[in-house]
């Protein structure tokens, strides 16, 4: 359909953390040069491997960042992320008929920090758990998790110094027994 943009399901080879740029810029030491990242205005997208999400609330919690109100969300299994645009000079095939776009011409749209490299295979890359004998492999999910929430609650204790407005979007709701 013109004018909608691509939508790529995240849960099923890649997850996404969706942090402040602030935040997110801080993350970039910790992930592998081939680690996709896209930037959508004044939030950074990056993509960490499928199930990351669902990890996220307890790693959270293990981390002792589960009680701070964070500006940090996952998108998993069920969610879309609109496709950032391809590099500028780029120029995106396309259908039959239809205009082609030259990337970084969408208005507002996000646009890749990172691109996934060429063929689409980022899994080798993307940021995961720990296991028992991975060696070398993708960056580790829990240093990426404990810098972006660190740089989260950075970003929004500045914010509140200079009478900002915090966007605080909670992982999952508290729940108490």
């Amino acid at each position: 359909m013109p004018g909608r943009p691509l939508r790529l399901l995240t849960g099923v080879r890649f997850d996404v953390l969706d942090v402040p740029a602030e935040a997110g810029a801080e993350a970039l030491r910790h992930l592998a040069p081939g680690s996709p990242v896209a930037l959508r205005g004044d939030r950074m997208e990056l993509l960490v491997a499928a199930g990351s999400a669902e990890e996220l609330p307890g790693l959270l919690d293990w981390l002792e960042w589960s009680a701070v109100a964070l500006d940090l969300r996952a998108l998993g299994a069920g969610d879309a992320l609109a496709a950032p645009v391809p590099p500028a000079g780029v120029i995106v095939p396309a259908r039959p008929g239809a205009a082609q776009l030259r990337a970084g011409s969408v208005q507002g749209a996000a646009v890749w920090l990172r691109p996934p490299g060429p063929g689409g295979e980022v899994e080798a890359f993307l940021p995961a758990m720990p296991a028992v004998g991975r060696e070398g492999s993708a960056p580790d999910l829990v240093r990426l998790v404990d810098t972006v929430a660190a740089q989260c609650h950075r970003v929004r204790l500045r914010r509140l110094r200079a009478g900002l407005p915090t966007v605080c979007r909670p992982v999952q709701p508290l729940a108490f027994s």
